[in-house]
């Protein structure tokens, strides 16, 4: 049987967590977004990683008037480095793909500066996620 998580104490790599629940990944909200296309391109990247970047969705994140809500977890080595995850709002055109990507390739949050028009973009997590990462 294979396992769907990385077993302890194994290196995780950087990782994004696309925010497809109410609003987030939306056409009425976002119509001219190609929210599909964007989430394609995600995987695709991250299949081409070669293992040094993972991509999932999950369920709506909370910040709705921010969206779409792109969250870059750090990998293994930033987080022992003190990174925490970095939240992106209004990740709606290929240019905000564009730094996410460039700035994980660089490699991501404890590791490598934001692109500045990325810095720009980043929000605060809802108060319950800041909770649950304490």
């Amino acid at each position: 049987m294979t396992r769907g998580w990385i077993r302890p104490g194994a290196a995780r790599p950087c990782s994004l967590v696309v925010c497809r629940g109410c609003c987030c990944g939306d056409p009425r909200k976002n119509p001219g977004t190609d929210h599909a296309g964007q989430l394609e391109r995600l995987r695709q990247a991250a299949a081409a990683s070669g293992g040094r970047l993972a991509v999932r969705t999950s369920d709506c994140l909370g910040p709705c008037g921010q969206a779409n809500v792109v969250v870059v977890q750090p990998s293994t080595e930033a987080r022992r480095r003190g990174a925490r995850a970095a939240w992106i709002g209004w990740a709606l055109d290929d240019d905000c793909l564009d730094d996410i990507l460039d700035w994980v390739e660089a490699g991501g949050p404890g590791l490598a500066a934001p692109p500045a028009t990325l810095a720009l973009q980043m929000i605060d997590p809802p108060s319950d996620a800041r909770r649950r990462a304490r």
